[in-house]
């Protein structure tokens, strides 16, 4: 049920631009294909409102992250949606209707509860028409089927790929992981005058050269960290992974025991990690997680076939960006 709302918020969102006379210019042009601003804007849009609910309340820090992406890539995606159609023309491709009648009556029932006429309204709002919904229905189809047929065919994982990946990868599988660290916390927002996050970045950075040149971790802690544990030098007591926050926890069993983090950025400060100790947990065997591997590398060996293709379509076209 969530993917056909997902698909059906997104093409709403889009579909909202017609209803919109501002910021409407040209944001690029595909072979003479204009791609408008406010198309760019209301995908967004959707996007960001989706990320919220799945991200807002359990992992903000994630949700930011991937709210970053969306607007940093959200126009080269456009772009290549519809350098796909343009590739799908030149080879005379045809999506029957019955694959679009199928992919609306999906979305009408498991979206709508089988009310067609809840779908037509909902479109209304956004001022979109279900002629001009379902078109859009046709341009996704047509681009998840030219990705399909690229990313399929490919050969299976050989047993070395999967040793190599199970390597690489353990800790994906691990559990009962342990880490003692050592932190220093610098607040972003200080309320005194002249201060700023960007002054505290730099204060930060030169806090962890002073670290990483040799002075004592724990009396810098003492003299400019400023959380909970500053006046124990910032050293927390072990503590499993699971219940550390996942950038932090991540960052932390990734160093060697002694070494020391770049400057972390969350919410309303800046860390820098020390990992004093770690104990790693236990990893099931391999032969336990080969059919989860052999997927994994699969779709990675898909994505990359994909990846090379999206950017051979963008060296062969006239793509223009204003």
């Amino acid at each position: 049920m969530y993917l056909f709302r997902l698909a059906f918020c997104l093409i709403l969102a889009s579909g909202s631009a017609l209803a919109q006379s501002y910021s409407n210019g040209p944001a690029a042009a595909v072979q003479g294909k204009v791609i408008t601003k406010s198309e760019v804007r209301d995908t967004v849009r959707a996007q960001e409102q989706i990320l919220m609910g799945m991200f807002g309340a359990t992992d903000p820090e994630r949700m930011k992250r991937e709210i970053a992406e969306t607007r940093a890539n959200a126009l080269d995606a456009l772009i290549d949606r519809e350098l796909i159609l343009i590739e799908f023309a030149k080879v005379g491709g045809v999506i029957k209707p019955q694959y679009v009648d199928d992919q609306i009556n999906n979305i009408v029932r498991e979206a709508f509860k089988g009310d067609r006429d809840a779908l037509v309204t909902e479109l209304a709002k956004g001022g979109m028409s279900l002629k001009k919904f379902r078109e859009m229905q046709e341009k996704n189809i047509v681009a998840s089927v030219m990705k399909a047929k690229k990313a399929g065919d490919m050969p299976p994982a050989t047993p070395k790929e999967v040793e190599d990946y199970y390597n690489k990868n353990v800790d994906k599988w691990r559990v009962g992981d342990q880490v003692k660290i050592s932190t220093i916390s610098i607040p972003k927002f200080t309320g005194e005058a002249g201060a700023s996050p960007e002054k505290q970045r730099k204060l930060a950075e030169e806090i962890r050269a002073k670290v990483v040149g040799g002075a004592d971790f724990a009396a810098t802690a003492r003299t400019y960290s400023q959380d909970s544990r500053s006046e124990f030098g910032g050293a927390w007591d072990w503590m499993p992974r699971t219940e550390l926050d996942p950038m932090i926890a991540n960052t932390a069993m990734g160093l060697k025991t002694g070494g020391i983090s770049q400057v972390l950025e969350k919410e309303t400060n800046y860390i820098i990690v020390a990992c004093d100790a770690k104990k790693l947990g236990t990893a099931p065997p391999m032969d336990k997680v080969r059919g989860d591997i052999q997927k994994m590398i699969e779709q990675e060996k898909s994505k990359k076939a994909i990846d090379e293709w999206m950017v051979e379509l963008r060296k062969k076209a006239v793509i223009r960006k204003f």
